[in-house]
């Protein structure tokens, strides 16, 4: 039976059927609905969210250790937090096979860079296998855990957005169980000390050896002879646009196991065609290969390096041909920029915020993101997960020692906090900066769509867990003036932040209100009045001063005909932010 599936559905598949027992992850796209679509195998594995990526890898390699087949999955720049284990478990290897996905995002769709993590493979010297679609998606990571103890070593397995979102057609296979393999003390593996880290070095080495041999024989790597005055050599997703492109008009070396590389397979394929193009997505991963090796090709000189591929700009690099496309009416199209959410409990905090002068606002990530957004334009900055704490402390102290005027304002969400604002935040208390650290709990992971977390009261597979009582948490760090409030109250919320901008020393304010969009919970309904309210403008009150739009609240318009502010019933939530901001009274609740 074949069934529609997206690349992470297969991927969340091909594990369950390869018998993995435990996965460990931490939301991010393009990576999130992998270990969501775990978590439905309730009966046969375990799947956990964890409260960051570096915490998946080491969950995940405990489970290896013990003898389980195991996956972590996360976003490309989520393999930047989980380096210090990768880069280990590249000498110590593995028990039960361990597959480590990347989900890369060329074009920055989600995130704030567009690395290639094909070369942490390279750097770790671990292996690296790159699906096309669903299909493959599936298969592929069935492959992985074979190959990931066949050799002993870790697979990084990298997706990229459009193999993670794009559906195919699946064929399922039943699953296999993977019996445990029995545990054995092994000091000498799995002790990373110098001494035996300097032993493995030379093992790791020969293990690349060994799988590049295997990398010329595997069915992952294989060759589709077309017209041979053409030859190139691609992977993932690229394959796709490459094979749209020409058609049977080349020849295809279509490469799913991209480390160790297929030197020898790659030599025999070039010498067959009369001109060899590697297309692939983002940097010359396979290109820098090909050359080192002598090997005559054509890539990044026509190829773009930066943003993701298609097969228009296949067409238009390699063949001049510039394909037709329908021209949008520029004078028609209304430019639609994201915003904070109607109803959303960061506007009121971000709207009190924006009018304090002279403040540096070090944001982080995560939907408040958008604080830095007309018209609100709240926030100075946006780097990594956790950094908003860490960077506000060292601008403070810059500022300090400097003699600069300035405060700092931190912004962080609940689970960006538990992610790494937790480890920020201890540095704050313990070197006492004047900051004023913002955390902002609108009870669940709201970006990557409303995934559980440590603060929200259940696990990723529906079942009750403790919650971490954040107030209670920032006290036991050493924080003294902390606060915790409705952010929609917006005299509340000015009082708060004028508090905090007059105690010297650190600070932490604690906005708690639930994500508007959020699936409540029995504890949201018991704890907050989540009553459907509505507001609207009472137009012979209205002065068109328009400091209602300044919240950005899209429910509001304002008509320059007749000089009025409106509000969209359909979208207005009724939390009363541009009520309280109105100052002629002009807005009012329906039916208060």
């Amino acid at each position: 039976m074949k069934y529609l599936m997206t690349g992470n559905e297969a991927v969340a598949r091909g594990a369950y059927e390869a018998g993995v027992t435990y996965a460990s992850a931490y939301p991010g796209t393009p990576s999130t609905e992998i270990n969501e679509n775990m978590a439905q195998y309730k009966d046969v594995l375990t799947a956990e969210w964890a409260s960051n990526e570096k915490v998946a890898l080491e969950n995940v390699i405990g489970a290896s250790m013990a003898g389980a087949r195991t996956l972590a999955a996360m976003k490309h720049v989520g393999i930047n937090v989980a380096a210090d284990p990768l880069f280990t478990i590249g000498y110590t290897g593995i028990t039960g096979g361990l597959v480590l996905v990347s989900a890369d995002d060329p074009g920055c769709h989600s995130s704030q860079n567009e690395q290639d993590n094909r070369y942490y493979a390279k750097f770790a010297k671990i292996a690296c296998i790159e699906p096309s679609d669903s299909q493959e998606s599936k298969d592929y990571v069935k492959a992985a855990f074979e190959i990931s103890e066949q050799f002993d070593v870790p697979v990084l397995f990298r997706m990229t957005t459009r193999v993670c979102h794009s559906k195919g057609l699946v064929e399922h296979a039943e699953r296999v169980e993977f019996p445990i393999i029995p545990y054995v003390k092994k000091p000498q593996k799995f002790i990373a000390a110098p001494a035996n880290a300097k032993l493995l070095h030379p093992i790791v080495e020969d293990k690349l050896i060994r799988m590049e041999a295997f990398s010329n024989e595997t069915p992952l790597n294989r060759i589709e002879w077309g017209d041979k005055k053409i030859g190139i050599v691609t992977s993932g997703v690229a394959y796709n646009y490459a094979r749209e492109v020409f058609g049977d008009n080349a020849s295809y070396l279509k490469l799913g196991f991209t480390f160790p590389m297929p030197m020898d397979k790659i030599r025999a394929f070039a010498k067959e065609v009369e001109i060899l193009y590697v297309i692939e997505e983002l940097e010359p991963f396979i290109e820098e290969h090909l050359k080192v090796a002598g090997i005559p090709c054509v890539g990044k000189e026509l190829i773009p390096r930066v943003g993701e591929l298609n097969p228009d700009i296949v067409a238009k690099a390699l063949l001049g041909e510039e394909r037709s496309t329908i021209e949008p009416i520029s004078d028609k199209i209304v430019g639609r920029p994201p915003t904070l959410c109607a109803g959303c409990p960061h506007r009121g905090f971000f709207f009190a915020l924006s009018k304090k002068k002279n403040v540096v606002i070090t944001g982080d990530i995560g939907c408040y993101t958008l604080g830095s957004a007309e018209p609100l334009n709240a926030t100075d900055s946006v780097i990594c997960m956790g950094a908003s704490i860490s960077m506000g402390h060292g601008a403070a102290k810059a500022f300090e020692r400097n003699n600069v005027d300035k405060r700092v304002v931190s912004v962080i969400g609940d689970s960006t906090f538990f992610h790494t604002g937790i480890n920020s935040l201890i540095s704050v208390a313990y070197n006492q900066s004047n900051t004023v650290n913002v955390i902002l709990d609108n009870r669940i992971t709201g970006m990557t769509g409303h995934q559980e977390n440590p603060g929200s009261g259940y696990t990723l597979q529906g079942d009750p867990a403790n919650t971490i009582n954040i107030p209670d948490l920032v006290k036991a760090i050493g924080i003294k003036h902390v606060v915790t409030l409705n952010p929609l109250k917006l005299k509340e919320m000015d009082q708060a932040i004028e508090d905090a901008f007059a105690f010297e020393g650190p600070s932490v304010i604690i906005t708690r209100w639930p994500c508007v969009l959020k699936k409540f919970s029995p504890e949201d309904i018991k704890e907050f009045d989540l009553s459907k309210k509505l507001c609207h403008v009472i137009e012979d009150k209205c002065r068109g001063c328009r400091i209602c739009t300044k919240t950005g609240c899209p429910a509001i318009s304002f008509d320059n005909e007749t000089k009025k502010a409106k509000i969209d019933k359909y979208m207005c939530v009724g939390c009363e932010v541009c009520l309280q901001a109105c100052p002629f009274d002009a807005i009012e609740r329906v039916g208060k």
